[in-house]
């Protein structure tokens, strides 16, 4: 279901890319997500299965859900709800855990160090040690069995600040430690763990009115970041996933909020993906129902992209539930 669209908000859609073509691909509609959702920002995958968890939703911005999505059924149902609600939580799973890292419990404000771990199996959440320093709008991405922290925005909740920290937790011995800072510190970025290295692609510098369009990888062996090929769009709040040894990028926002009104908004549309081999970018056929701030993840050979806002900002969610294939 998505929200009826004003000509205005439809006016806000964008669609076009300026790198090459690559196949086009293909676009169906899935099972709806059960209520309109968005700002949970991320999702993640464990044991085949698409975990959505807090955000926006039903008039509070500090929703506790959790949907878990199985494609083999094309059916979403409840999981244990995260222990508190928030906003832009950062998610990531490994080895039958799912882990809920930080968030905002305002409105895109108002960070928390609070951390958690959810057992597929007992189908129950437990805190870990929590975040060294509060943040929310962060990336989490497992590599080498560790859960790496990058990016996000911190306090104070007037300021928002983004920030560049990149902090990693160990699951074995429920400690975090320290790594080389994000070159330029930013939030609502996409992430993916690519051949042992970490992507940064996009995001922001503390609102979608300063989208960027910078793309570094993180390098573990030596500690330090280099640039590659920029994101062709530059936005934030978009979706990022590896599908076919690429980098997919799908979605995401950018704009001006002047006292509530929107100037200059966009909600893109567009799907581009960069080959690490060439390091260069193309593009496929759009998301049919441009989103930011959406939960999206690779399963099988399919991309899908679950939720998120339809116009600048956090005011309208959905439920809107798509999957793409090259095949």
């Amino acid at each position: 279901m998505l929200h009826h669209l004003t000509p205005d908000q439809e006016a806000q859609r964008v669609f076009d890319s300026p790198v090459p073509a690559g196949p086009p691909g293909r676009w169906v509609s899935r099972a709806a997500l059960p209520i309109p959702r968005s700002e949970m920002a991320w999702a993640t995958v464990s044991a085949e299965r698409m975990h959505v968890v807090g955000g926006y939703g039903e008039g509070a911005v500090n929703r506790a859900y959790h949907h878990i999505y199985t494609p083999v059924a094309d059916l979403w149902y409840e999981g244990a709800a995260l222990p508190r609600g928030a906003n832009h939580v950062a998610v990531a799973a490994e080895a039958g855990r799912v882990y809920a890292l930080g968030g905002f419990i305002e409105q895109n404000r108002r960070s928390d160090t609070n951390a958690y771990a959810y057992d597929v199996a007992t189908n129950a959440w437990t805190p870990i040690a929590p975040l060294p320093r509060p943040r929310g709008a962060a990336a989490a991405v497992v590599l080498d069995g560790a859960i790496h922290l990058i990016g996000g925005a911190s306090e104070p909740a007037s300021e928002r600040a983004s920030v560049g920290w990149h902090e990693v937790y160990d699951p074995k011995t429920d400690r975090w430690s320290a790594r080389k800072p994000l070159p330029g510190g930013r939030d609502h970025v996409g992430c993916v763990v690519h051949a042992g290295a970490i992507h940064v692609v996009g995001g922001r510098f503390n609102t979608f009115e300063y989208n960027t369009d910078l793309h570094h990888v993180y390098l573990p062996d030596r500690d330090t970041w280099e640039m590659r090929a920029p994101l062709p769009t530059a936005r934030s709040g978009h979706g990022l996933v590896v599908y076919r040894d690429r980098l997919f990028a799908m979605g995401g926002e950018g704009g001006i909020l002047n006292g509530g009104v929107p100037r200059q908004a966009k909600v893109f549309g567009q799907m581009e993906s960069y080959d690490p081999g060439s390091d260069s970018w193309q593009h496929h056929a759009p998301m049919p129902t441009p989103r930011h701030a959406v939960g999206a993840v690779t399963i099988g050979d399919w991309i899908h992209v679950a939720g998120g806002g339809a116009v600048l900002g956090g005011s309208v969610q959905s439920t809107v539930h798509e999957a793409f294939t090259l095949g």
